[in-house]
């Protein structure tokens, strides 16, 4: 089950309420989402950028729709690049996207370098099957290149970031982000994140305005 650690959403909640009690019925949760998403980036020193607005939101959660769109951690380059396809982003916004693993923290993978993975042993007891670790050691709560780093020594906590090497397009970003003196990705993940932010989008009459962020109306 991905995004375990997923939190914060209270932060969304009061969003919401301010707003409600502001402009009732004119900011979807849709749009909190996406500019906080932005806020979280740039307060961890990534990019600001802007955030086109006016989705509405959805009259149907389904947390089993939700997973079957999500790429998995054990998916292979293959699959990455076929499920990001269907969605109209290209090979230049999985790996882009993917740097987002610079912050943050996740449940360990199998396919890393040995000597790394003696250190995670260390954090992650057999016992707990709940234990998280920094995406990015070292790092993880600043939004930098450090990630492409650690993609490109094969210590990438998820299967998926070493899968990055295994494609030429994939390959060749991580090496750019690694050696380049000015590398390119803030600007690319903020053009990557418009990009995703445009994927199913409801406006006009579809879909509603919704009152709670956790309920239909």
């Amino acid at each position: 089950m991905p995004n375990q650690s997923l939190n914060g959403f209270y932060v969304i909640d009061t969003a919401k309420a301010a707003l409600e009690e502001a402009c009732p019925g004119i900011v979807s949760c849709a749009d909190i989402v996406a500019l906080a998403a932005r806020e979280a980036v740039h307060l961890n020193k990534g990019p600001f950028y802007e955030v086109p607005t006016g989705r509405r939101d959805g009259r149907v959660s389904s947390a089993a729709e939700a997973l079957a769109n999500l790429p998995s951690s054990y998916a292979d380059i293959v699959e990455l690049k076929s499920i990001f396809a269907n969605k109209g982003l290209s090979a230049k916004d999985l790996v882009v996207l993917s740097g987002a693993h610079t912050i943050g923290k996740g449940d360990v993978d199998p396919s890393l370098d040995p000597n790394y993975v003696a250190k995670l042993r260390q954090k992650c007891k057999p016992e707990n099957a709940t234990t998280t670790v920094e995406m990015d050691p070292g790092s993880f709560k600043t939004f930098d290149t450090s990630y492409y780093k650690l993609v490109s020594k094969r210590r990438g906590l998820f299967h998926s970031d070493a899968a990055l090497l295994n494609d030429k397009v994939t390959r060749a970003y991580v090496g750019r982000q690694v050696l380049s003196s000015r590398p390119s990705f803030f600007g690319d993940f903020a053009k990557s994140m418009v990009n995703m932010g445009k994927i199913g989008v409801l406006t006009g009459n579809a879909g509603e305005i919704r009152r709670n962020c956790a309920l239909v109306n």
